[in-house]
């Protein structure tokens, strides 16, 4: 897939930014749905898309300019090593559902692993800078969607297990944010039940 045709041009600081009327983005956003990562294959986003996605996670709510994060790439064979890797802990534990866990790591053909890196101590609150993570994220996922691909955020056990961060090379304070995974799916997801709006949505009463 060739990259949209308008401009990708760096912005330069200080240029005025206009508010932008989409009728495509709001569609996307309303039909929003993750593929299921062991359905993801090939054709992958190109490089050039791949830089394009991360630009575009890359422009977050960030309180204090701080940058709370950071991002890794796989290749295929760096890939597979993490997944051999991850694999030979689950079965140094006899774990037989950790181990199945990792079809969706090993499946589908690019992965970009979100990791938060907070700054502590620092003014800005932890969850602030933790949030700010999560939104890359979901800035990857609907930016994915833009390109035609499907994605997936997944953490799974080896987000959470310490002998797994060490793994992934996470360093102290830092967590994993989600492994966003990329591709063409087999067959198209079927929607989901969504929250009720009516149970979610409430009137601050005052006092």
């Amino acid at each position: 897939m060739s990259l949209p045709d308008f401009d990708l041009s760096p912005i330069e600081f200080g240029t005025p930014l206009p508010l932008m009327k989409s009728r495509e983005t709001l569609e996307l956003l309303l039909r929003r749905r993750s593929a299921p990562a062991p359905t993801l294959g090939l054709p992958a986003p190109s490089e050039d898309e791949i830089e394009l996605l991360i630009s575009i996670g890359l422009r977050v709510p960030d309180h204090g300019k701080i940058g709370p994060w950071r991002i890794v790439r796989f290749t295929p064979e760096s890939k597979g090593h993490l997944v051999d890797k991850l694999k030979a802990l689950a079965d140094s534990r006899g774990d037989r559902q950790a181990a199945g866990a990792l079809l969706k790591l090993s499946t589908p053909p690019e992965a970009l692993l979100v990791i938060s890196s907070p700054i502590q101590p620092h003014k800005i609150p932890l969850w602030e800078q933790q949030l700010s993570a999560a939104a890359i994220c979901q800035n990857l996922l609907i930016a994915a969607g833009a390109l035609g691909y499907g994605a997936n955020w997944i953490t799974d056990w080896y987000s959470y297990d310490a002998e797994a961060k060490d793994i992934l090379g996470l360093k102290d304070g830092e967590e994993v944010a989600g492994f966003i995974f990329l591709g063409t799916p087999s067959e198209a997801p079927l929607e989901r039940d969504r929250p009720n709006y009516a149970e979610r949505i409430s009137w601050w009463a005052g006092s």
